[in-house]
């Protein structure tokens, strides 16, 4: 069995079991109520964990698109001769951000735009610029003079370089950024329930308030299969972008 089928095998595998536990979370009823006789009902009852999913995924992946656009953007900029003056800059504007807890910019959030997804949105993505914009850099960075060169013989415009040559290069370690940024994204977006949005942190929330453990572990499980899932679903990518930056190398 090759690596790269062991790899899909067990992608495949986290996938089933976490559309299994979203699916059928309610038949786990009778193990919650042997494990915690006393809370009633034993599963979360409030919106099915299907939806809370899609809410939660979602607003995860719409912050995600923001913040691959302004980071890469910002990324594309300070590395071309007109930007590299507001390298020092982009770094300080995105560092800050990531400085700033999750939990600080919804709370600065909330009186601006008030309770909702609205807040959570912000913070995700805020929280999600740094990663992509550090990897976005060191991946054209990391680019070899020489390609640039051989590049611009052939006659093609920096446009094209970066389109053509640069962007393949550096695609695998623009990927870790983007995977580290949505990971992180996922865990961060169970926080927005505090704040009204309708997430995976839902029944957590819900649980820590109302003295009901199996609610938070149920809704634990389903987040922390969430991010598993979606981890090993960019490993592949990675993979598959590393084999073809490496062909593009060749060339």
């Amino acid at each position: 069995m090759t690596s790269r089928f062991r790899g899909w095998a067990l992608t495949a595998a986290v996938g089933v079991v976490f559309a299994a536990v979203l699916a059928f979370m309610p038949a786990s009823a009778p193990v919650f109520a042997w494990a915690f006789p006393t809370i009633r009902p034993p599963v979360y009852d409030g919106e099915t964990f299907a939806a809370l999913w899609l809410s939660h995924a979602g607003l995860v992946a719409g912050a995600s698109l923001v913040s691959l656009a302004v980071a890469m953007s910002a990324g594309v900029f300070v590395t071309r001769p007109a930007g590299r003056d507001f390298r020092v800059l982009a770094d300080a504007v995105a560092t800050i951000g990531q400085s700033f807890p999750p939990v600080a910019v919804l709370a600065v959030a909330v009186p601006a735009v008030g309770y909702g997804p609205v807040p959570t949105f912000i913070a995700l993505a805020i929280y999600g610029l740094l990663p992509i914009l550090e990897n976005t850099i060191a991946g054209l960075e990391s680019v070899p003079a020489e390609i640039r060169e051989a590049a611009l013989a052939m006659g093609l415009s920096p446009g094209e370089i970066l389109r053509d040559v640069e962007l393949p290069l550096a695609a695998p370690a623009i990927l870790a950024g983007i995977r580290i940024s949505v990971v992180i994204g996922i865990g961060t977006a169970a926080i927005g329930s505090t704040v009204g949005a309708t997430t995976l942190g839902t029944p957590i929330i819900d649980g820590l308030v109302g003295d009901k453990l199996p609610y938070v572990v149920q809704g634990a499980l389903v987040v922390g299969l969430f991010a598993v899932f979606v981890d090993l679903l960019f490993e592949r990518l990675n993979r598959y972008l590393r084999r073809a930056a490496d062909r593009t190398g060749a060339k």
